[in-house]
């Protein structure tokens, strides 16, 4: 089975409850929400949450949506994801992250057919070199990688992050997904209040145009216009990465 499990949570230090601040009405999670549920590959999806007071918000917006949320440790991000793995008897795992709305279905089974088809432990998009713009992200790794690295890694930082030691270290065999154009300039996450106004400008211009909104006319939308594009262009890649 494939499971496509989100995490959220409602603590962001540089823009506090970002997952759930609406766009026209709507929390930023559902449109995420929307476009995730139109993969062909994933079998269900999962919203992973922290047992924190904080993020009880995100289980019911959940329960309203209609979607399964899990609850699990807040900073061991990586045993909340292999708790909530083995809770719903996954096979593989598609990593998500719900500042990341304008996430490409398309993408995402693309990056699935890949893990798919070359027999390894895990296959990204973005790392370590990427194609794709910032907010694109797709990880999809097995379940026995899973288990293994939440046995065996120790470093807070790594179990934060849930997914360095698949490519960061030599243990596990590993893959990527390279786009056909280089779009890796362009930023669609939402860390800092810039990137939602982008964001919400982007979502507002596929709503006048009545339009779903691949990766192709997402970054069409930019590209007509500058000042959206260039407003959160000081920020890069793996900026909250660094300890």
């Amino acid at each position: 089975m494939v499971i496509a499990i989100i995490q959220a949570r409602m603590g962001s230090t540089r823009l506090p409850g970002k997952v759930l601040k609406r766009i026209d009405g709507r929390p930023m999670l559902s449109y995420l929400l929307d476009r995730v549920l139109k993969s062909t590959k994933i079998d269900k999806v999962i919203i992973a949450t922290s047992i924190l007071a904080i993020d009880d918000p995100i289980e019911d917006h959940c329960k309203e949506y209609g979607v399964d949320c899990f609850r699990g440790s807040e900073n061991d991000v990586l045993s909340r994801y292999y708790e909530c793995a083995k809770k719903y008897n996954a096979d593989v795992i598609v990593r998500l992250t719900a500042d990341c709305p304008l996430a490409d279905p398309n993408v995402i089974d693309d990056v699935i057919k890949i893990f798919e088809c070359n027999n390894v432990d895990y296959c990204a998009n973005t790392v370590p070199v990427s194609t794709f713009p910032d907010g694109t992200d797709v990880e999809v790794f097995s379940m026995n990688a899973l288990e293994k690295a939440f046995n065996e890694v120790k470093d807070p930082h790594f179990r934060e992050h849930v997914t360095f030691q698949f490519w960061q270290t030599d243990n596990y065999k590993s893959n990527q997904f390279v786009g056909k154009n280089d779009y890796s300039k362009y930023r669609i996450t939402v860390d800092y209040p810039e990137d939602f106004e982008v964001i919400s400008y982007i979502l507002n211009e596929l709503k006048s145009r009545e339009s779903f909104g691949y990766l192709d006319e997402v970054i069409e939308i930019l590209d007509g216009n500058e000042t959206i594009k260039n407003k959160n262009g000081q920020y890069f890649f793996g900026i909250g990465w660094s300890k």
